[in-house]
């Protein structure tokens, strides 16, 4: 992450909430489920997603502590890496550096531990947004986008279309249509959640929802280079899958440096939506940023 000590806290305290999470909700669960849903939960993570929310909140006046909303965006997070990387979708052998839930727990139980997730995850936003103060429309409406953006018209829609597309070569808007869903749906979820924390203007909002779509699609961008000019030490999880199940990727259309190129116009388009709004912070342009020169 950009600027590790103006951010170490604010992941140390998602990290509290995410303990909070699991000690709240997975007594609901079976036993050996719980314990892959905490294995997934609890490993390192950048926790782009939460400090996205946290950071579009206070651009807005917002609440500078919604850690238990922002860790509800790691939940929902978390489930899609397990799902991702079972048999039947990514096949991957290592996530954050250590072996997959699945290879530690098994198919059955990954399985389950990913769909336990999802619904804890809208409990949690619910109960997060009224304790912010929000009504419970407005916690309706949190819900709403939380699931949107992890749903059918989000990110599971995208995984769908990027697993259709194996062996595909798609055109540039095709690709970019998959992952806006696939991946930048979420991180465009996360910067509006922070905004309805905030109760910002309609206005506003359409300005963070605008940046979070733009950094969302650079970020699958930037993963899409990593993939194939990046170590799998310092990915931890495996380089070169892509190339590996023949997805259609940015540098295998527009070469890497075209891919650069793509995600860092991106990136400008982003932060000066924001600016245009008077709502561009230091350490939302540092966020952005930050998307296309990480190592990982």
């Amino acid at each position: 992450m950009p600027s590790a000590n103006r951010f170490s806290d604010d992941r140390l305290a998602v990290q509290r909430a995410l303990d909070a999470f699991c000690a709240r909700w997975l007594t609901e669960v079976a036993p050996r489920t719980a314990e892959a849903v905490r294995y997934a939960l609890l490993g390192e993570g950048k926790r782009l997603r939460a400090i996205l929310l946290l950071e579009a909140s206070r651009a807005c006046g917002g609440p500078a502590d919604a850690y238990e909303l922002a860790a509800a965006v790691e939940v929902v997070h978390a489930y899609s890496l397990v799902h991702d990387d079972l048999p039947c979708m990514d096949d991957d052998d290592v996530r954050r550096g250590r072996p997959t839930v699945h290879r530690v727990y098994g198919v059955p139980v990954a399985t389950a531990a990913g769909l336990a997730m999802v619904p804890l995850a809208a409990r949690s936003a619910y109960r997060a947004a009224l304790e912010l103060g929000l009504s419970t429309s407005e916690a309706g409406d949190v819900v709403r986008t939380l699931m949107d953006a992890s749903g059918a018209s989000g990110m599971i829609g995208g995984q769908l279309l990027d697993l259709e597309a194996e062996g595909v070569a798609l055109p540039l808007d095709a690709m970019e249509r998959v992952h806006r869903l696939k991946t930048g749906a979420l991180i465009a979820a996360s910067v509006t959640l922070g905004a309805q924390a905030a109760r910002a203007s309609a206005q506003r909002r359409a300005a963070l929802a605008h940046y979070g779509a733009a950094i969302g699609l650079a970020f699958q961008i930037a993963d899409d280079v990593l993939d194939v000019t990046a170590t799998t030490d310092e990915l931890g999880k495996t380089a070169g899958r892509d190339l590996a199940l023949a997805k259609s990727t940015y540098p295998a259309l527009l070469g890497v440096e075209g891919a650069i190129e793509r995600a860092t116009a991106l990136i400008n388009e982003a932060c000066e939506t924001l600016a245009a709004e008077g709502l561009l912070t230091p350490t939302l342009e540092q966020l952005a940023r930050y998307i296309v020169e990480r190592r990982n």
